[in-house]
Protein backbone atom coordinates (compact mmCIF):
# COMPACT_ATOMS: atom_id res chain seq x y z
CA UNK A 1 0.00 0.00 0.00
CA UNK A 2 1.28 3.63 -1.05
CA UNK A 3 2.12 6.20 2.07
CA UNK A 4 -0.62 8.53 -0.07
CA UNK A 5 -2.82 6.03 0.31
CA UNK A 6 -2.40 5.44 4.16
CA UNK A 7 -2.42 9.06 4.47
CA UNK A 8 -5.18 9.29 2.62
CA UNK A 9 -7.33 6.63 4.68
CA UNK A 10 -5.50 8.29 7.95
CA UNK A 11 -7.06 11.89 6.75
CA UNK A 12 -10.20 9.99 6.25
CA UNK A 13 -10.76 7.97 9.28
CA UNK A 14 -10.25 11.30 11.25
CA UNK A 15 -12.93 12.97 9.40
CA UNK A 16 -14.99 10.33 9.89
CA UNK A 17 -14.77 10.28 14.00
CA UNK A 18 -15.63 13.67 13.65
CA UNK A 19 -19.05 12.76 11.96
CA UNK A 20 -17.95 14.09 8.33
CA UNK A 21 -20.95 11.55 6.89
CA UNK A 22 -18.71 12.51 3.72
CA UNK A 23 -15.92 10.74 4.70
CA UNK A 24 -17.71 7.76 5.27
CA UNK A 25 -19.14 8.27 1.67
CA UNK A 26 -15.57 8.47 0.42
CA UNK A 27 -14.58 4.82 2.36
CA UNK A 28 -17.44 3.45 0.33
CA UNK A 29 -16.72 4.53 -2.72
CA UNK A 30 -13.33 3.97 -2.41
CA UNK A 31 -13.67 0.04 -0.94
CA UNK A 32 -17.23 -1.17 -1.86
CA UNK A 33 -16.61 -3.10 -4.64
CA UNK A 34 -12.88 -4.71 -3.70
CA UNK A 35 -14.80 -5.81 -0.41
CA UNK A 36 -17.56 -7.04 -2.30
CA UNK A 37 -15.61 -9.12 -4.43
CA UNK A 38 -13.94 -10.62 -1.49
CA UNK A 39 -17.08 -11.85 -0.05
CA UNK A 40 -18.41 -12.83 -3.62
CA UNK A 41 -15.37 -15.27 -4.32
CA UNK A 42 -16.58 -17.01 -1.33
CA UNK A 43 -20.36 -17.20 -0.90
CA UNK A 44 -21.26 -16.25 -4.21
CA UNK A 45 -24.93 -14.78 -2.76
CA UNK A 46 -24.90 -11.35 -3.90
CA UNK A 47 -27.90 -10.69 -1.57
CA UNK A 48 -25.57 -11.42 1.28
CA UNK A 49 -22.39 -9.93 0.53
CA UNK A 50 -24.35 -6.62 -0.17
CA UNK A 51 -25.50 -6.98 3.24
CA UNK A 52 -22.12 -8.06 4.61
CA UNK A 53 -21.02 -4.70 3.17
CA UNK A 54 -23.77 -2.75 3.91
CA UNK A 55 -23.38 -3.81 8.10
CA UNK A 56 -19.54 -2.99 7.86
CA UNK A 57 -19.71 0.54 6.44
CA UNK A 58 -22.73 0.72 9.46
CA UNK A 59 -20.80 -0.72 11.89
CA UNK A 60 -17.81 1.63 10.36
CA UNK A 61 -19.83 4.88 11.26
CA UNK A 62 -21.54 3.66 14.62
CA UNK A 63 -18.62 3.28 15.93
CA UNK A 64 -16.52 5.99 14.33
CA UNK A 65 -15.95 7.85 17.08
CA UNK A 66 -14.51 4.63 19.23
CA UNK A 67 -13.13 2.27 16.68
CA UNK A 68 -9.24 2.14 17.12
CA UNK A 69 -7.47 0.82 13.52
CA UNK A 70 -4.21 -0.28 14.25
CA UNK A 71 -3.90 -1.92 10.79
CA UNK A 72 -4.03 0.24 6.77
CA UNK A 73 -7.79 1.12 6.46
CA UNK A 74 -7.98 -1.12 3.54
CA UNK A 75 -6.54 -4.38 6.04
CA UNK A 76 -9.26 -3.23 8.87
CA UNK A 77 -12.49 -3.36 5.85
CA UNK A 78 -10.96 -6.54 4.78
CA UNK A 79 -10.69 -8.10 7.74
CA UNK A 80 -13.54 -6.98 9.02
CA UNK A 81 -15.65 -8.85 6.05
CA UNK A 82 -13.87 -11.50 6.24
CA UNK A 83 -14.80 -12.58 9.38
CA UNK A 84 -18.14 -11.35 8.78
CA UNK A 85 -18.48 -14.25 5.47
CA UNK A 86 -16.97 -16.69 8.50
CA UNK A 87 -19.67 -15.67 11.01
CA UNK A 88 -22.38 -16.14 7.96
CA UNK A 89 -20.76 -19.55 7.46
CA UNK A 90 -20.33 -20.55 10.88
CA UNK A 91 -24.23 -19.02 11.46
CA UNK A 92 -25.84 -21.43 8.32
CA UNK A 93 -27.22 -18.09 7.15
CA UNK A 94 -25.58 -19.10 3.77
CA UNK A 95 -26.92 -21.45 1.22
CA UNK A 96 -25.61 -25.44 1.74
CA UNK A 97 -23.81 -25.20 -1.82
CA UNK A 98 -21.29 -23.17 -0.90
CA UNK A 99 -19.08 -26.49 -0.40
CA UNK A 100 -19.88 -27.54 -4.55
CA UNK A 101 -16.23 -26.52 -6.12
CA UNK A 102 -15.16 -24.24 -3.35
CA UNK A 103 -11.47 -25.91 -3.83
CA UNK A 104 -11.66 -24.35 -7.43
CA UNK A 105 -13.09 -21.28 -6.01
CA UNK A 106 -10.61 -20.76 -3.23
CA UNK A 107 -7.73 -21.90 -5.52
CA UNK A 108 -8.70 -19.37 -8.46
CA UNK A 109 -6.47 -16.49 -8.22
CA UNK A 110 -8.31 -13.20 -6.93
CA UNK A 111 -6.55 -9.89 -6.73
CA UNK A 112 -8.53 -9.37 -3.32
CA UNK A 113 -8.26 -11.36 -0.34
CA UNK A 114 -5.54 -14.32 -0.95
CA UNK A 115 -5.18 -14.37 2.90
CA UNK A 116 -8.82 -15.19 3.59
CA UNK A 117 -8.85 -17.92 0.75
CA UNK A 118 -5.92 -19.14 2.07
CA UNK A 119 -7.42 -19.67 5.43
CA UNK A 120 -10.72 -20.99 4.43
CA UNK A 121 -9.15 -23.47 2.43
CA UNK A 122 -6.65 -24.64 5.18
CA UNK A 123 -9.41 -25.19 7.26
CA UNK A 124 -11.56 -26.96 4.92
CA UNK A 125 -8.33 -28.74 4.23
CA UNK A 126 -7.62 -29.86 7.79
CA UNK A 127 -11.01 -30.94 8.05
CA UNK A 128 -11.06 -33.20 5.48
CA UNK A 129 -7.83 -34.60 6.87
CA UNK A 130 -9.51 -35.79 9.42
CA UNK A 131 -11.87 -37.94 7.60
CA UNK A 132 -11.95 -41.95 7.01
CA UNK A 133 -9.52 -42.96 4.79
CA UNK A 134 -12.74 -43.90 1.91
CA UNK A 135 -14.22 -40.79 2.79
CA UNK A 136 -11.50 -38.58 1.86
CA UNK A 137 -10.71 -40.13 -0.99
CA UNK A 138 -14.70 -39.73 -2.18
CA UNK A 139 -14.64 -36.38 -1.31
CA UNK A 140 -11.80 -35.54 -3.30
CA UNK A 141 -12.83 -37.44 -6.01
CA UNK A 142 -16.49 -35.66 -6.17
CA UNK A 143 -15.10 -31.97 -5.48
CA UNK A 144 -11.31 -31.82 -6.58
CA UNK A 145 -11.61 -34.43 -9.63
CA UNK A 146 -15.26 -33.60 -10.28
CA UNK A 147 -16.47 -37.11 -10.87
CA UNK A 148 -20.27 -37.90 -10.97
CA UNK A 149 -21.20 -40.56 -8.18
CA UNK A 150 -20.96 -43.03 -10.93
CA UNK A 151 -17.28 -42.21 -12.16
CA UNK A 152 -16.14 -42.30 -8.30
CA UNK A 153 -18.25 -45.59 -7.59
CA UNK A 154 -16.84 -47.18 -10.52
CA UNK A 155 -13.65 -46.01 -9.65
CA UNK A 156 -13.52 -47.27 -6.47
CA UNK A 157 -15.44 -50.51 -7.07
CA UNK A 158 -18.20 -49.48 -4.36
CA UNK A 159 -21.99 -48.90 -5.00
CA UNK A 160 -23.42 -44.92 -5.70
CA UNK A 161 -25.03 -45.36 -2.59
CA UNK A 162 -21.85 -45.75 -0.55
CA UNK A 163 -20.74 -42.78 -2.54
CA UNK A 164 -23.23 -40.59 -1.48
CA UNK A 165 -23.12 -41.98 2.07
CA UNK A 166 -19.37 -40.65 2.14
CA UNK A 167 -20.22 -37.15 0.72
CA UNK A 168 -23.04 -36.94 3.08
CA UNK A 169 -20.98 -37.77 6.05
CA UNK A 170 -17.86 -35.43 4.85
CA UNK A 171 -20.47 -32.28 3.90
CA UNK A 172 -22.11 -33.23 7.75
CA UNK A 173 -18.41 -33.16 9.20
CA UNK A 174 -17.82 -29.37 7.27
CA UNK A 175 -20.59 -27.83 8.81
CA UNK A 176 -20.12 -29.33 11.78
CA UNK A 177 -16.59 -28.06 12.21
CA UNK A 178 -17.27 -24.99 10.48
CA UNK A 179 -20.15 -24.28 12.95
CA UNK A 180 -23.22 -24.72 10.85
CA UNK A 181 -24.94 -26.52 12.83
Amino acid sequence: MSEQVKIEDLELMGRLRSGDDIALKLIYDKYWNQLFISAYNILHDQQACEDIIQDIFINLWNKREIIEIRVSLKSYLFASTRYEVYRQVRNGSVREDIFDNIHERLETPSEYGNIEYRELLSQINSIVDKLSAKCKVVYKLSREEQLSHKEIASQLDISTKTVENHLNKALRQLRISLGLF
